[in-house]
């Protein structure tokens, strides 16, 4: 695949197994988050993210996913909308979009090598931090300090800002 190309977008955790079984022998990092909507601090979150393995492939909060995590009027984009901006991004090689609160079964499925989790989280408050450790899959805190917030983006395009 060529880096003018967008990385492929599933909707099928399965279909995500199978596209990496077809590439073996690369250390794959899986980052997650909702991206409602991408800012830079989620582009550097992806960037480091990268850095700890040969391919990324992040795991995109679905409409509802998002909703329930945060609250109404959200999301802001359509699940289909951020995962095509996702897939745009030179750091990642792949996108799961997905309605689980979080990404227990896509880890159990997936085997990553690397877990990565933004710096609103510290190791031990990861939320799939024990299926992490059960499978030996390392987790890695990366990308800048909790200084971008989406929420107050939205605020400010409300506000008129």
């Amino acid at each position: 695949m060529s880096r003018a190309d967008p990385a492929p977008v599933f909707d099928d955790v399965d279909a995500v197994a199978a596209w990496l079984a077809a590439r073996p022998g690369a250390r794959t990092v899986l980052a997650n988050g909702c991206f409602d909507p991408l800012h830079v601090g989620h582009v550097r979150y992806l960037a480091h993210a990268r850095r700890h393995g040969d391919r990324l492939v992040v795991a995109l909060n679905g409409d509802a996913a998002t909703r329930r995590l945060k609250g109404p009027g959200r999301p802001v984009l359509d699940a289909r909308a951020r995962a095509e901006v996702l897939a745009a991004l030179r750091s990642v090689d792949a996108v799961l979009v997905f309605e689980s609160d979080t990404v227990a079964a896509i880890l159990e499925r997936l085997r990553p090598d690397v877990h990565a989790k933004g710096t609103d989280y510290r190791v031990d408050t990861v939320p799939e931090r024990e299926t992490a450790q059960r499978l030996g899959i390392a987790t890695v805190i990366v990308g800048d300090p909790k200084d971008h917030a989406s929420r107050a983006i939205i605020e400010r395009v409300r506000e008129g800002r």
